[in-house]
């Protein structure tokens, strides 16, 4: 029988997953411009996890597809600024259920 699935599995995996982009949009910066197998060996992520967050963070305007590879677009500094605050708002939320 399978074990089942915590109600915070999602979570971590969700944070997981905005670590990676986090993380992806960083690489891309610095060695842009920069194509998928780069971006896979460079992160030491499966290719396929890196097609799929190029195409979430191009989707959501942070990401440009050039002939040479990806590059990021005008919005990157606004975003990575923002993600201080961001997580700080998260740890608040989190602090509030904790003391519920």
């Amino acid at each position: 029988m399978a074990e089942e699935e915590s109600i915070f599995d999602r979570v971590f995996e969700e944070v997981d997953l905005i670590g990676r982009h986090i993380e992806m949009l960083k690489v891309t910066r610095d060695l842009q411009p920069i194509g998928i197998i780069r971006l896979s060996e460079a992160l030491g992520i499966p290719k396929h996890k890196v097609r799929y967050s190029l195409r979430l963070l191009e989707k959501e305007g942070l990401i440009i597809a050039t002939s040479e590879g990806a590059m990021v677009s005008d919005k990157y500094e606004e975003f990575i600024g923002g993600v201080s605050g961001q997580l700080e708002d998260l740890i608040k939320r989190i602090e509030r259920i904790r003391q519920s």
